[in-house]
């Protein structure tokens, strides 16, 4: 017996919520953005309107003013978006407790033990659709389907306030003609990739021979082909079940364009401690530093380094993410920088290493164990570093500081 998944995207949610708040932008186009002063210029989300004018998410905000002269730009507030993704989940919950959030917007559910309760899964969309405009004064669109994938091409398919159904019978007829960038986790690059060989719809990666895609592409290649082909057999996860952590990092947008060595290396110290502080609070430490790093013309490129033992100290990132910038820039303005550990393991199960550089770690780690302790007991602005105080107008109030540097603490988080 097939599944039934459903998919729910709440449309334009940050846009949506600060009408809400503020209902004189219903009837103007409008954005939620970053500060155009600091220069955290992208578009997180946009209205109706906006989107009509060409306004896409993720673009700067420059872009945007380009394409829409006059629009509106609001700040984003995460608490707000994060109260109303609690109250949308509180409704799913009231159907299913296998509620998957993809992000603070998104939700998988699978409802394949309600329907005896609630109807088809159609009836049980609409009933969820009707429900969130009722009581949160908030639209989304709900995809239907035997699988995740179709599910959630489904409520992509028609926007706003739409249920879209992909079944056995019409999934062919309706699925295949769609782009193959439609599909989840098919990026740009891999559409460039796939255009090469004459794939360009979602049918032609399900004829394509299942062989050559994964020897043009791996094992991306034969997923490619099985979500194509509607063959996709991933579960949604329960409530609060959470999936491992794979990695941590902090990124930054510098409020002004960073060419001197010293800011530099402050901006990559800051990050790599706040790292270091977020492994530590969740007892991992890792092998892989990766760097990350966009320069003055939007152009981005990525290192990174394979350590002998897992790290999770200061200095050991920042040598590991600092080490990678000296040998592959190539002396351009930077406009932002990031920092990432990955390869994680539990503290102490690290591999033992026969070097002195080992040990050092150790001691090091220690310490800012200590660090951690005081600052939780007595405030963040107990123990500062000096590379911050020489570099003081990098910086904002050590709260403003922890903002700017922590990464959306919302973002894919199962509320």
């Amino acid at each position: 017996m097939d599944r039934v998944i459903l998919h729910i995207d709440m449309n334009n949610f940050y846009a949506s919520v600060e009408t809400l708040y503020d209902p004189s932008l219903k009837d103007i186009p409008m954005a939620v953005g970053g500060d155009k002063e600091r220069r955290h210029g992208i578009v997180l989300a946009k209205n109706m309107l906006a989107k009509a004018k060409g306004v896409k998410t993720a673009e700067a905000l420059w872009e945007a003013e380009r394409k829409c002269p006059g629009i509106k730009f609001v700040p984003p507030h995460f608490e707000r978006y994060a109260k109303y993704s609690r109250l949308a989940k509180e409704i799913y919950m009231q159907y299913t407790d296998m509620v998957e959030s993809f992000g603070l917007d998104e939700c998988w559910l699978d409802v394949t033990g309600s329907r005896r309760l609630f109807g088809s899964g159609r009836e049980i969309a609409e009933e969820i659709r009707a429900r969130v405009k009722d009581e949160l004064g908030l639209t989304v669109s709900i995809g239907v389907s035997f699988n995740k994938i179709f599910a959630k091409l489904g409520s992509d398919y028609k926007k706003p306030d739409a249920v879209t159904e992909f079944t056995r019978e019409n999934f062919k007829e309706l699925v295949w003609p769609l782009p193959a960038a439609d599909l989840l986790f098919v990026g740009k690059s891999t559409q460039e990739a796939l255009r090469k060989y004459g794939i360009y719809t979602i049918g032609d990666a399900a004829k394509a021979d299942r062989k050559l895609l994964k020897r043009l592409f791996g094992k991306a290649g034969e997923q490619l082909s099985m979500y194509a082909n509607g063959e996709d057999r991933s579960p949604v996860r329960r409530v609060n079940e959470h999936e491992e952590v794979k990695s941590i990092g902090n990124s930054t947008t510098a409020v002004h364009d960073l060419k001197d060595d010293g800011e530099i290396r402050a901006e990559l110290y800051m990050l790599s401690e706040s790292v270091a502080q977020r492994l530590r609070e969740k007892g991992l430490c890792g092998y892989n530093v990766q760097l990350s790093v966009r320069k003055y013309n939007l152009e981005t490129y990525q290192r990174q380094k394979m350590l002998e033992t897992a790290v999770a100290d200061s200095k050991s990132i920042f040598d590991a993410a600092y080490g990678l910038f000296r040998a592959h820039h190539t002396g351009e303005s930077i406009r932002s920088i990031g920092v990432r550990v990955s390869s994680l393991v539990p503290l102490g199960m690290s591999q033992c290493s026969l070097f002195e550089d080992a040990a050092r770690g150790q001691k090091a780690q220690k310490l800012e164990t200590t660090v951690d302790f005081l600052r939780c007991k007595y405030g963040g602005d107990i123990i500062d570093r000096g590379i911050k105080v020489m570099h003081k107008d990098l910086f904002q109030s050590a709260a403003e500081n922890r903002r700017t540097h922590v990464e959306n603490p919302f973002k894919g988080v199962a509320l």
